[in-house]
């Protein structure tokens, strides 16, 4: 690595965690956190002002998720490096994070030092898998029932992931930009590609494929 620190932008909406890696990370010769966001749309805005060599981005969040943001941010750079960091210890997720261009997928349960080489790992251009993450993609290609991840697009999946939050359509359609329309039109399609007919199987599928919990079900 050269000598000049490579600049870092942290995405979650817990000041406290961010406030706790930021603090591991700067610890790190040559790392620098140059910018911090609570949601995918100030995250937008603060990559185009600051311009950080990676961003370490959570998938839960108000508004539109990380996978979302994950494709805005690509969308306006190619080149952006984005690195998941995240509670979500599921296959589905990693694939469409990866799918919609990020750099890597770790767990929040992962030690710190796991977080600190896949941060030194994207940022050279490698693609970084926590190892309990990588075990359970491993896993989701034996198991039959093909996945939710597989069919849909990151555009679909996010649409999904806010309709199982109970979204509304008008909620859905001001967050990604989307006419109310457009994001019925999804709903629809989400349902065809997954085979099922009703909103009831359609959570019954998510719960099955872990992309929904019983802990998000008691949540609300």
């Amino acid at each position: 690595m050269s000598h000049a620190a490579r600049t870092i932008m942290l995405v979650d909406d817990h000041a406290v965690v961010r406030e706790g890696y930021r603090a591991m990370l700067q610890k790190q010769p040559g790392l620098c956190v140059v910018a911090e966001a609570s949601d995918g749309v100030e995250a937008y805005r603060l990559y185009k002002e600051t311009g950080p060599d990676l961003v370490i981005m959570d998938l839960s969040m108000p508004g539109i998720g990380g996978i979302e943001a994950i494709r805005r941010l690509r969308q306006w750079d190619r080149r952006a490096k984005i690195l998941v960091f995240t509670m979500h210890q599921n296959a589905a997720f990693a694939v469409q994070a990866i799918r919609a261009g990020a750099s890597g997928y770790v767990t929040k349960t992962s030690p710190p030092e796991t977080l600190v080489h896949a941060v030194m790992d994207a940022l050279s251009g490698k693609i970084a898998i926590s190892p309990d993450i990588d075990h359970e993609l491993a896993l989701s290609h034996l198991a039959g029932e093909t996945k939710a991840a597989d069919l849909l697009t990151a555009r679909e999946f996010e649409v999904l992931r806010m309709l199982l939050a109970e979204n509304t359509t008008e909620e859905i359609a001001e967050a990604l930009h989307l006419s109310p329309k457009t994001v019925a039109n999804l709903h629809s399609l989400i349902k065809d590609k997954l085979g099922v007919g009703t909103d009831i199987e359609l959570v019954r599928l998510a719960l099955r494929q872990g992309i929904l919990t019983q802990i998000d079900l008691g949540e609300r």
